[in-house]
């Protein structure tokens, strides 16, 4: 039986974020990863779709050329398998980095399923390795229902989607999470014929009815949305039809965006000798990335909290310092952040709506529909909602869908993680013209509903008529 201090399980963004922090104290270690050593985000998910959306949004851009006072938008045309291939030349630069871990790390690196034996044990085919700590960090997977295998290659997910040499004209996206409806409204925008379909009202993970209603305004004018009920696949003349209680579509092929699965299946969680919820998960310590009180620790998409990258790379920087510390350490999570790159961007901060207490709960609001730096670029569109406690004034939580909601939720998280109070974003500088000043409005809206302003930001006065002083 082979001996080593560490193995981490999985290379994905979690496993190469705690190998980092295990190379600053040990050489003892043995990274374990089944498949390519190109990361989700890389190599399928956040690097690839942006290349696309890029591409689609572009190439959209061109029904607001008369607008502009600008001609010859009927001459523009997408040509979709030159727009997949330079997707596969940045996909492939931006895995190059995961991809060579292999090398640099010779025998310390192992490619194979591995799966534990018990708390200190670990099997990869014949091979058995005894380890003092494991970090498991074996990341997710696209889940696609069992019966739709059936349909074959015509079911794409974001692993095959990329792939692809050309598109079909026809193309349902089941499920209106970030990811698929970043995908549908990108592949409608390159001129393929979509439709949306969702279980649920909701889009994109968010909870405020009114921002959901907001973007849901704003995608059908793009592609229409069947929500609320179940989609089912059937055939017929070689096509495909997706249907609901609310609509139905054919289609040559469906993209599958329903969720990840962990890959925890097989992966021997039940050796550890600690209970194991319905689906098969342990109990973890988010702050410390534990299992239980064993050497192990599960970071990343497998442990099923926050399947986003920057939350992975967290995940895995605490588990692999915990991995060589004499003593595990609670570490304290940032402000929940989540970008979705749709247009209008759509970004959650905080806490949530849905999750707020509502008697302690102020609502501020504006609409860029009206906000002239939007209106000046044809973006003029979506709806902001700040929240904050009404008894301390303090920033609790943000969901928004308007233009260029990446840049306004990152300042929003700056300012929840410092305990910021709406008075304190005020202060601050706003220029002229720019979108950030939509931002001022909504917290200027939010001042009025709490206590403690001191009026010097021109909140307390009234309207004058002049969006860049409102």
């Amino acid at each position: 039986m082979d001996r080593v201090d560490i193995v981490i399980i999985g290379a994905g963004t979690a496993g190469l974020s705690a190998l980092r922090e295990v190379q600053r104290k040990s050489d003892d270690f043995l990274v374990i990863n089944a498949g390519d050593w190109g990361t989700t985000c890389a190599a399928r998910g956040c690097m690839p779709s942006k290349a696309l959306i890029e591409a689609a949004n572009a190439y959209h851009r061109r029904h607001d050329f008369a607008a502009f006072g600008l001609t010859g938008a009927d001459g523009v045309r997408a040509d979709i398998p030159a727009v997949l291939a330079r997707v596969r030349r940045l996909r492939d630069d931006f895995v190059k980095v995961p991809e060579a871990v292999p090398e640099k790390l010779g025998e310390r690196a192992l490619s194979g399923r591995a799966r534990l034996l018990g708390p200190g044990r670990v099997g990869v085919g014949e091979r058995e390795i005894a380890a003092r700590k494991i970090i498991l960090a074996p990341g997710s997977r696209p889940v696609v229902p069992k019966d739709w295998s059936r349909f074959g290659d015509r079911i794409l997910t974001t692993d095959t989607l990329f792939e692809q040499q050309d598109l079909p004209r026809r193309i349902a996206v089941v499920g209106m999470g970030p990811l698929g409806l970043e995908m549908a409204q990108a592949l409608s925008r390159l001129g393929i014929e979509v439709a949306g379909f969702d279980a649920v009202e909701t889009l994109a993970g968010l909870s405020d009815p009114q921002i959901i209603a907001a973007l849901r305004g704003a995608l059908e004018r793009e592609f229409p949305l069947y929500l609320g009920s179940p989609a089912e696949l059937s055939e017929a003349g070689g096509a495909l039809t997706v249907s609901n209680e609310t609509g139905r579509f054919t289609a040559d092929a469906v993209l599958a965006a329903v969720g990840r699965r962990p890959n925890i299946d097989g992966l021997g969680l039940e050796t550890l000798g600690v209970e194991l919820d319905d689906q098969g998960m342990p109990s973890i310590d988010r702050m410390t990335l534990q299992v239980g009180d064993l050497p192990v620790w599960l970071a990343g998409d497998a442990n099923g909290d926050l399947a986003l990258l920057h939350e992975s790379a967290d995940e895995g920087h605490i588990a692999g310092r915990n991995a060589v510390a004499k003593t595990p350490s609670a570490y304290c999570r940032r402000t929940k952040l989540a970008i979705v790159f749709a247009s209008p961007q759509v970004a959650l901060v905080g806490v949530r709506l849905a999750d707020l207490g509502p008697a302690r709960t102020a609502t501020g609001s504006v609409d860029f529909s009206k906000q002239g730096r939007a209106r000046t670029a044809e973006r003029a569109e979506g709806l902001m909602h700040l929240y904050a406690d009404t008894a301390s004034g303090k920033l609790t939580g943000a969901e928004m869908c308007v233009p260029s909601a990446e840049h306004m939720a990152h300042l929003l998280a700056l300012a929840m993680q410092q305990e910021l109070s709406v008075f304190d974003m005020l202060a601050m500088p706003f220029y002229h013209p720019v979108l950030e000043e939509g931002l001022r409005s909504a917290l200027r809206d939010l001042s009025r509903q709490v206590p403690g302003g001191g009026g010097s930001d021109l909140a307390d006065c009234p309207a004058l008529g002049m969006d860049a002083l409102e």
